[in-house]
């Protein structure tokens, strides 16, 4: 079986998440969506709101800033048949804020995503396209996401990234467009 799995990758408002979603939405199947953003401010509560009544009711929503492994469990025993993960770079950085072991929390995610049955998209964000950080946990970071990225990356059957909303494939088959 040719593996399911989806990375897809972009900057900061490229386009990575609508594309994530345009991907899981064009499966027929239960749609899981795996959040894990915490709506720390009213700003981000709104753009928690917003982004669920985009997806529609349709979807089932789980929230897991810290334990992913644990929320792929819960979404395939809630019948979900594809899912999608949003973000991979705000899991990062929640497990480096609770002192967790980032290697680690993504070796266990790597371990079940080889056993995973069902499609799973994840979202995360390119970060070392720009400046170096000034900081050394600005730096810490953005290594950090990088080598997440690359592991995923290696892990899942197709590889996309976004820029100005355009999907480009850098690994596996073809997938829709709009």
């Amino acid at each position: 079986m040719a593996n399911p799995h989806t990375l897809v990758l972009g900057g900061a408002r490229s386009g990575k998440s609508r594309r994530a979603e345009h991907i899981v939405h064009g499966m027929d199947c239960v749609k899981g969506y795996i959040a894990t953003c915490e709506p720390a401010d009213q700003e981000m509560a709104e753009r928690i709101e917003r982004h669920k009544t985009d997806r529609g009711p349709d979807w089932i929503t789980i929230e897991a800033p810290l334990d992913l492994v644990d929320a792929l469990d819960q979404a395939r025993t809630q019948g979900c048949d594809a899912l999608l993960v949003d973000c991979l770079t705000i899991w990062l950085s929640n497990l480096m804020g609770t002192d967790q072991d980032p290697e680690v929390e993504t070796q266990n995610l790597l371990d079940k995503l080889a056993e995973f049955p069902i499609p799973v998209v994840f979202v995360s964000n390119e970060v070392g396209m720009g400046l170096v950080p000034t900081t050394p946990l600005g730096r810490h970071f953005r290594d950090a996401q990088g080598r997440l990225n690359q592991k995923i990356a290696a892990a899942v059957g197709t590889v996309e990234f976004v820029a100005a909303g355009l999907p480009l494939r850098l690994k596996g088959s073809a997938l829709p467009r709009d």
